[in-house]
């Protein structure tokens, strides 16, 4: 699987109603730790044991997707956000992490 880029909140809005554990990384292109982290994202995204886990990321400079990323209240990039049904609810937030 691949590390899908959402351009659109009616896209986000299709994922998560599938209700399939995914992980969305909300990063910015200036961001240095993103970039660090990303290429650990992909590997992730392509190992099979992760087979069952939607990789998503959204930038959150993204003028259409600014209000998506102020709805769940990104205010440090990366931040990690795990949805594990389709309700939209996040479950786990992991912000700025180091890799």
């Amino acid at each position: 699987m691949v590390v899908i880029e959402i351009k659109t909140k009616d896209e986000f809005d299709n994922y998560i109603s599938q209700g399939k554990l995914i992980l969305v990384d909300f990063y910015a292109v200036w961001c240095g730790p993103c970039k660090m982290i990303s290429p650990k994202v992909e590997a992730l995204s392509n190992d099979a044991e992760y087979s069952g886990v939607v990789f998503l990321k959204v930038d959150v400079d993204n003028g259409n997707l600014q209000k998506l990323s102020q709805d769940y209240e990104i205010s440090a990039m990366p931040t990690f956000i795990f949805f594990k049904d389709a309700s939209g609810n996040s479950k786990d937030k992991l912000v700025s992490p180091t890799p």
